[in-house]
């Protein structure tokens, strides 16, 4: 979530008229089928055995990147179905662009997916869509059966998913735009007065079509039992899109011994009454006594911040212990600019000295944010907090899960899942330093998965290591705003959607200038290198882009694959007004595996340079590099020069386009590439 990016917004409200119908004709056309009768056709055939994904990946390409997670990806286009398989589009504002590997199964009221256990599991996650509704949404039920026995059923909402208009956008399918003087962009980049007044249709831009489920089966099931999602026969929800399932087997409760349980204090587990004084009482209790708190299996409501200082908090496991919340408008807004508080644990802010020594476990962060609104701390993680960590915890249905202000020090973010936020996964905001962000899994969030964001003061020394990213549905996988020192390693990102990349670089938003080293190692990115709505030219799933001042750092980019890129696979570039003021003066690649472009492997719209060894290429749609520098043209050739240090295969880095021929096609046409496939 940047807020540099935000003018004042106010939410339209919620109109009265009835949209049902025009959403669930938009969720059919979008699922680019038409209806199939519960009759409908026989059941599609999977491959012999479970078919188990990264990321939509085969895991053998994807092999020691990204986080080490508990569960089984299992995408719901490669189980059997008696319903339809949707996509591949990468088309924003549609239902196979946000999902995972670009696909999903349609299912119509009598209609399942059945997927078989690769291992033992005892609980599943569902990714699915269903159509929404003016006034908060609808609720469909899902049932859930292991081989024709323990039916449970789910009940699926669309209360958390479905944002609409411009940014920052609304919850309200029948808004009126929300900023009529900007121009119809994806941004305010320019006032709408340049440009006839927009015409559109209502429900207008929507997005963020998932949401996630998680289910305890009850029992411990074996590899090879097959799991059915079926959708009732009297479902209200015209269509149910099933993405994908995980299972996973998951450990008993643990038990903190020592611990002082929050129960003795008054804190109610059945989430019926406001456990949060009970909690803070207990961690007043643990710090006298120099123990943890112990938060044992239940749900425990919450619907405000509690601070944490010089405490350890422990729950059973994050299957187990849920902190859930209801978001609470505020009389008057709160001094910060906040309209509403909601469940959230943050560290003291940097301006009253910040909390030191927190450290969070083992439990789930459930939030109650349906809309996006900048100025609200409705996020399940903030405030500052040094010489701390957080580990294992589930943070669902918040503003951003994490979101840092320092300065502040050594933080340790490990083994976390992160989804369904409305914004930004993990923000580490100004000059936090000597961190680590590690192991952490991602998947739909509205803005940036991880971002490092350098306002005002200088982040530095943080390392950013394998975690996987999924599904932006806006912005970038992983995105570092200036700063300095900064290592971005062994990450796994996939599908971004609009207005971003995989792996990002700007200096933008205002940030610190880039210093010292910028390292991105060993990452892997897939289907990333998306079409940019406002530009309307491709991006590169490794994207630089100098706006606000030069990208002037130690910059090596080396062992990155970047497969299957819609456009390119690395892009360079300046906005147009500060072309002939700013640069990225230098990028040394090395050992990079490119495997399939829509466009180039290399898009250069910058002055500047870069060094290519050992840079692999292969099913490259159009020419190896196309190099418009910034776009003066002179007769001495292209303002960005390339340097081929030797080993570079594949063809694509010819020596007619050294070291600066201009091969400049502003949109060239997209050759969609063939699948990624092992690198003999």
């Amino acid at each position: 979530m940047i807020p540099s990016r935000v003018r004042p917004h106010v939410r339209a409200g919620a109109r009265a008229t009835a949209v049902a119908c025009v959403l669930l004709c938009l969720g059919q056309a979008a699922g680019g089928t038409a209806a199939a009768t519960a009759a409908g056709p026989a059941p599609v055939s999977p491959p012999a055995g479970p078919v188990v994904t990264r990321a939509g990946l085969a895991p053998a390409l994807v092999a020691g990147r990204g986080a080490a997670v508990a569960f089984d990806e299992q995408e719901a286009e490669n189980a059997r179905t008696t319903g339809t398989v949707i996509g591949p589009d990468r088309t924003p504002y549609t239902l196979p662009s946000e999902a995972s590997g670009r696909k999903a199964v349609r299912l119509v009221p009598g209609q399942y997916v059945e997927f078989t256990l690769p291992r033992a599991a005892n609980a599943v996650t569902v990714r699915y869509s269903i159509p929404d509704a003016a006034g908060g949404g609808i609720t469909a039920p899902l049932d859930v059966a292991v081989d024709g026995r323990h039916r449970r059923t789910m009940t699926l909402t669309s209360a958390y998913s479905w944002l609409y208009n411009q940014y920052p956008f609304t919850n309200d399918p029948g808004a009126d735009p929300l900023h009529p003087d900007w121009w119809l962009a994806e941004c305010a980049c320019v006032p709408a007065a340049t440009t006839p007044a927009p015409v559109f249709g209502k429900p207008f831009r929507p997005t963020h079509f998932y949401d996630e489920q998680r289910l305890l089966l009850g029992k411990t099931y074996r590899a090879g039992e097959k799991v059915r999602l079926t959708v009732p026969t009297g479902s209200p929800a015209a269509w149910t899109v099933i993405d994908l399932l995980d299972t996973e087997l998951v450990a008993p409760p643990q038990v903190e011994r020592g611990g002082v349980d929050v129960r003795l204090l008054g804190a109610d587990p059945t989430g019926r009454r406001d456990a949060a004084p009970a909690i803070e009482r207990a961690i007043a209790l643990a710090r006298r006594l120099d123990r943890p708190v112990y938060l044992p299996p239940g749900t425990f409501r919450v619907d405000r911040h509690i601070e944490v200082d010089d405490v350890t908090i422990v729950g059973a496991g994050n299957w187990h212990t849920v902190l859930k919340g209801r978001q609470v408008t505020l009389d008057e807004p709160a001094p910060d600019g906040s309209r509403h508080t909601g469940v959230g644990l943050y560290g003291k802010s940097a301006a009253e000295g910040g909390s030191r020594n927190v450290h969070l476990s083992g439990f789930a962060v459930e939030g109650d944010v349906r809309e996006r609104i900048d100025t609200d701390q409705v996020n399940a993680i903030g405030g500052a907090m040094s010489d701390s960590t957080v580990e294992g915890l589930y943070l669902h249905h918040t503003k951003v899960g994490l979101w840092f202000d320092g300065p502040m020090r050594n933080v340790r973010v490990t083994d976390n899942v992160i989804t369904d936020q409305i914004a930004d996964g993990l923000n580490l905001h100004t000059g936090v330093t000597d961190s680590l962000v590690r192991n952490n899994f991602l998947r739909n969030t509205g803005d940036d998965g991880i971002a490092l964001w350098s306002e005002k003061t200088a982040d530095a020394r943080n390392t950013i290591a394998h975690n996987t990213v999924q599904s932006p549905t806006l912005a970038n996988g992983i995105a570092v705003y200036g700063g300095t020192d900064t290592t971005v390693t062994g990450n796994l990102v996939a599908d971004p959607v609009r207005e971003g990349s995989g792996l990002h670089a700007g200096a933008r938003f205002g940030a610190e200038p880039f210093a010292g080293t910028l390292r991105f190692t060993d990452n892997t990115t897939a289907r990333a290198g998306t079409l940019d709505l406002n530009w309307r030219i491709g991006l590169g799933a490794l994207w630089f882009y100098a706006l606000d001042g030069s990208i002037d750092a130690d910059v090596r980019v080396t062992g990155d694959h970047y497969l299957d890129s819609t456009h390119n696979a690395i892009m360079l570039v300046s906005e147009y007004g500060v072309k002939d003021r700013f640069s990225i003066p230098s990028v040394h690649f090395k050992d990079i595996r490119v495997d399939g472009t829509g466009n180039s492997v290399v898009s250069t719209r910058t002055k500047g340079s870069a060094t290519f060894e050992n840079v692999d290429a292969r099913n490259v749609g159009a020419v190896g590099v196309n190099n418009c520098g910034s776009f003066n043209f002179p007769a001495t050739g292209s303002e960005f020069t390339l340097d081929d240090r030797g080993g570079n295969d594949g063809g694509w880095l010819a020596p007619w386009l050294l070291p600066n021929t201009i091969t400049c096609d502003d949109r060239p046409p997209v050759v969609a590439p063939p699948a990624p496939a092992p690198w003999s």
